[in-house]
């Protein structure tokens, strides 16, 4: 699925980007109200490095296939949302609106472990942010990367 944001909403302008997460930030963002992120159990965390972003996720009922292995689709889920919380806490003022996913899956998780999911920063543009989405478990090994390309538009008022 493509989104493409109505021409309406308009780029954002911001010039300055910061390049350290705001944890407390993100946080604030994603526990606001309820959401998919919520939904799914992913957990935020900080990180030490700029243009970069952090998140858990147990694999749990809420996100698992019936097999009792992570779902693809929740793996695609917890990428997209930590690169989107990621891409917002770098621009304030902004939106950002994930406009294309792709992911490969190399291993099945097992109910009971938990996923980290690492987001790198390729590319920061004024109006496209990329993303790089590593997701290893507990035993640091790749289950899925994926790739997130971020609108970046401005917050109607």
């Amino acid at each position: 699925m493509c989104l493409v944001p109505a021409p309406w909403l308009g780029v954002c302008q911001s010039t300055h980007y910061s390049s350290k997460m705001n944890i407390e930030k993100i946080n604030k963002i994603i526990y606001e109200k309820p959401n998919l992120s919520t939904a799914l159990g992913m957990e935020f965390i900080s990180t030490p490095e700029d243009d970069t972003c952090m998140a858990k996720m147990k694999v749990d009922e809420r996100n698992r296939q019936p097999f009792g292995f992570l779902s693809g689709g929740a793996s695609l889920a917890l990428a997209e949302n930590l690169a989107g919380v990621a891409s917002s806490a770098l621009c304030p003022g902004c939106a950002c609106v994930g406009i294309e996913v792709s992911g490969s899956h190399v291993k099945a998780v097992a109910e009971g472990d938990t996923v980290t999911a690492y987001a790198r920063m390729l590319h920061k543009g004024s109006t496209l942010h990329v993303w790089n989405v590593d997701i290893k478990d507990t035993a640091d090994e790749l289950i899925s990367n994926v790739r997130v390309t971020n609108y970046i538009i401005k917050q109607k008022k």
